[in-house]
């Protein structure tokens, strides 16, 4: 980081003023298709920020969210908690949302937000028909259409169309600078120029206006070109993985078909039997299967998600293959 900051002239921001961070900023805007984009340490605090502002625009404190949202499984209550907005759960738990589900709540809505891709669903979205017509729905109900796009340049691949077309007919977006693109952490979000200056300043109001912002911003900046580039790769090695686990099936797989670069494998053993088959693995063949592993819905089971990325597209086909095999071995106790 030090090197390219000295090969490109970068210098500290000063709580946010500074060449690199605003060039940044504008290159994110510009990407996604909106007027301005802002930095923000964390998505947890952009992302309530951009729905209460959302809110009080609209004169309703209700946002729809899908039963998988971030802000309902890890953010802690946070919306809650601090007064930003109340929540309204829409569709079903186990699939992407459609037109349908939201126009099944009567209420008027001051926002929607929607994950792109649904992480903990697979990394599944709507078919590109199903997300024209919930974005038509908001426009037609004057909601706000918010998107948490933490992982929206995976999303890309999968649509195969721009962040820029799947961003459009949203009215504001979070990307992450460290989930896809590998920084050291932080966010921005995008919307018209008086919104994002107006979640800027909640920012502030919330303890997020840090010195320097320079450090999570180079790390992603440096690199953010080569990863984006990267993506389409990844997924055709996510469509190529997925046919590998085909000759598997006690390893049940969802998606049916890949829709970004991440798969979740259902796994018929226990979260404790997964780990140790993981632990034993990365042990004793030098290969670290996947990270968490989370209980299934029925009595000894698991789920664990694999994210495809330098590290799995780098590996030599033959290793991925011996791999899984080992994994399958595991669980069959051998």
């Amino acid at each position: 980081m030090a090197a390219w900051c000295e090969d490109n002239h970068v210098a500290h921001d000063v709580y946010g003023n500074g060449a690199l961070i605003e060039q940044f900023e504008e290159k994110i805007a510009s990407l996604l298709g909106f007027e301005a984009a802002v930095f923000c340490i964390s998505g947890t605090m952009a992302q309530v920020t951009a729905l209460r502002l959302a809110c009080e625009d609209r004169a309703s404190t209700l946002v729809a969210l899908h039963p998988t949202s971030h802000i309902i499984i890890h953010e802690k209550s946070n919306y809650q908690l601090l007064g930003h907005f109340h929540a309204l759960l829409a569709g079903e738990r186990h699939r992407p949302w459609t037109a349908a589900d939201l126009r099944a709540l009567p209420d008027k809505l001051g926002a929607v937000a929607m994950e792109v891709p649904m992480r903990e669903i697979g990394g599944q979205n709507p078919t590109w028909e199903q997300l024209d017509a919930i974005k038509a729905h908001c426009r037609t109900r004057n909601a706000h259409l918010h998107m948490d796009g933490a992982r929206l340049w995976e999303a890309a691949a999968g649509y195969k169309r721009t962040p820029r077309e799947i961003a459009a007919g949203f009215d504001s977006v979070y990307v992450s600078l460290y989930k896809g693109i590998g920084g050291l952490g932080g966010a921005m979000l995008a919307g018209s120029r008086s919104f994002v200056e107006r979640a800027a300043e909640w920012f502030r109001r919330e303890g997020g206006n840090v010195i320097h912002r320079s450090p999570y911003v180079v790390s992603a900046a440096m690199q953010f070109d080569a990863r984006i580039a990267a993506m389409p790769h990844y997924f055709r090695r996510t469509e190529w993985l997925y046919e590998v686990l085909r000759d598997y099936p006690a390893i049940r797989v969802n998606p049916a078909r890949p829709q970004a670069n991440m798969l979740h494998l259902h796994l018929p053993v226990s979260r404790e039997r997964a780990l140790e088959i993981r632990n034993r693995v990365a042990r004793d063949h030098q290969v670290w299967l996947f990270g968490r592993a989370a209980p299934g819905a029925l009595a000894d089971t698991s789920i664990v998600e694999l994210y495809v990325g330098e590290n799995l597209a780098a590996l030599p086909d033959q290793r991925v293959r011996d791999s899984i095999e080992l994994l399958a071995r595991g669980m069959a106790g051998q």
